[in-house]
């Protein structure tokens, strides 16, 4: 008890120093150096609980401090103490969520959760299924999943050597995890079609519709009524990725993927996949093992969730979740979200006309992503664009390292088709304020000055 009180006051310690705007977002050291400041070897002798403190401390010390409101680097971001210790409870609870039998309050909390979830997006009365998987890429996939087993139920037994060659299609800026659904269900990369508008393709049979609500890059937003309209006239499964958002309009899809470890804050990890049709999930993937899901069992079966699951161990993620729902009300989720626009029209209002900045594309962002390239003065004026374009794509990614190096900040940056490297600054810490935003564009100009 006297050790598990020190972890408790070192973490009260930390949660203390990352909401702290003198202290560092990151320690950054190099991997070599890390890797020598601290003997990270596990040994065959068992170590002191004194020993055990001291490597709860370095593993912090250097851990990056994702609740800082001035870390901008992911989309999942910021502390919610509800959260936490929601998290918390769960590991002390250590139970799985295959079977009611084991996990009574979380499965009923799952159910109730889902139901609500179904409710916002527009489902009548909240009906369909869904299961909270390990992130939204597993989510995709599980969507994919069960689009081919509506279409082909045989290739539940018999495999793809059954069924045709199949097609999804997707935004050219979609998530890579539905390519990576199409690898691991044997469907194949090349069978991803990426497309701004539907078509067909000769020789595959359309499947798979995934439109994406608030793009991981621009933030933007498929037009998902008319992606609908081709749907239904082909009877193709439409799947909607709606990982940053809270309201959308998905009454007209097959499946949704929500993942309230971004936008809403709940720590990680946090993703659903809501399904329109009951029922099929289960027939989908339950394979009946006996030692799990017994039949003959003294309470409803429907509440054995696990074999609907491709998982058979399953972490409680929903916990969090819930409590963090209880805590806040729908009203204040919305009004954190709403808060996080607020900072991007911010940041964009800001920028848009400041010497020095360019934006990537035109126009107010549709979402709280604001891409943008900084030009320090040495290119800002260079007449060879061509030269001026090479040196550009440099830029973010020293002014990124010099970021980590002093500790003061993190921004994303990346390049997108034939544009070079820019920043992608994502909003959804609810810590964040006006001046963090402020505080960010002073440390470009000061930190890229130079280049």
């Amino acid at each position: 008890m006297t050790f598990l009180q020190e972890v408790v006051d070192l973490l009260l310690a930390y949660i203390v120093e990352s909401f702290d705007r003198e202290t560092k977002v990151i320690d950054f050291h190099y991997p070599n150096e890390l890797l020598q400041l601290n003997n990270w070897e596990l040994q065959d002798e068992p170590a002191t609980l004194d020993d055990i403190l001291i490597s709860c401390r370095a593993t912090l010390k250097y851990a990056i401090k994702t609740a800082h409101p001035r870390y901008f680097n992911q989309l999942s971001t910021g502390l919610d103490m509800v959260g936490l210790a929601a998290d918390w409870l769960t590991s002390t609870a250590n139970t799985n969520m295959f079977t009611y039998e084991v996990a009574p309050v979380f499965v009923l909390l799952e159910y109730v959760t889902l139901k609500k979830m179904r409710e916002i997006i527009g489902w009548p009365d909240g009906r369909g299924d869904g299961i909270f998987s390990p992130g939204g890429a597993i989510s995709n996939m599980y969507a994919m999943l069960l689009a081919r087993f509506k279409m082909f139920p045989e290739v539940k037994e018999k495999g793809m050597s059954s069924v045709p060659r199949l097609a999804a299609f997707t935004s050219e800026h979609s998530h890579f995890s539905i390519k990576k659904g199409a690898a691991a269900l044997g469907i194949g990369t090349e069978s991803v079609i990426s497309l701004c508008c539907l078509v067909l393709v000769q020789g595959f049979v359309p499947f798979f519709v995934s439109a994406t609500a608030g793009t991981t890059v621009y933030g933007a937003f498929d037009p998902l009524i008319a992606i609908s309209d081709i749907c239904r006239k082909y009877n193709v499964w439409m799947h909607v990725d709606v990982s940053p958002t809270l309201n959308l309009l998905t009454l007209i899809a097959n499946s949704v993927t929500w993942n309230p470890h971004k936008m809403m804050s709940v720590p990680l990890q946090c993703s659903a996949l809501l399904v329109r049709e009951e029922g099929l999930m289960q027939n989908c993937n339950q394979m009946h093992a006996c030692y799990l899901f017994q039949q003959d069992k003294h309470y409803d079966l429907s509440y054995d969730t696990g074999d609907k699951a491709l998982q058979c161990g399953r972490h409680v993620d929903i916990f969090k979740l819930w409590l963090m729902w209880r805590a806040k009300g729908t009203i204040g989720f919305e009004a954190q979200i709403d808060k996080c626009l607020e900072l991007s029209e911010y940041l964009y209002n800001k920028i848009k006309d400041r010497e020095g900045y360019q934006m990537v594309f035109d126009g107010k962002p549709q979402h709280t992503n604001v891409c943008f390239w900084y030009l320090p003065p040495g290119i800002r004026y260079m007449e060879d664009k061509e030269e001026q374009k090479k040196r550009l794509h440099k830029v973010a990614p020293v002014i990124k390292a010099r970021m980590m190096e002093y500790g003061t900040t993190m921004v994303s940056y990346q390049p997108q088709g034939d544009k070079v490297n820019f920043f992608r600054m994502v909003i959804s810490n609810p810590a964040a304020t006006f001046e963090d935003i402020d505080f960010l564009i002073e440390e470009i100009e000061r930190l890229g000055h130079d280049l």
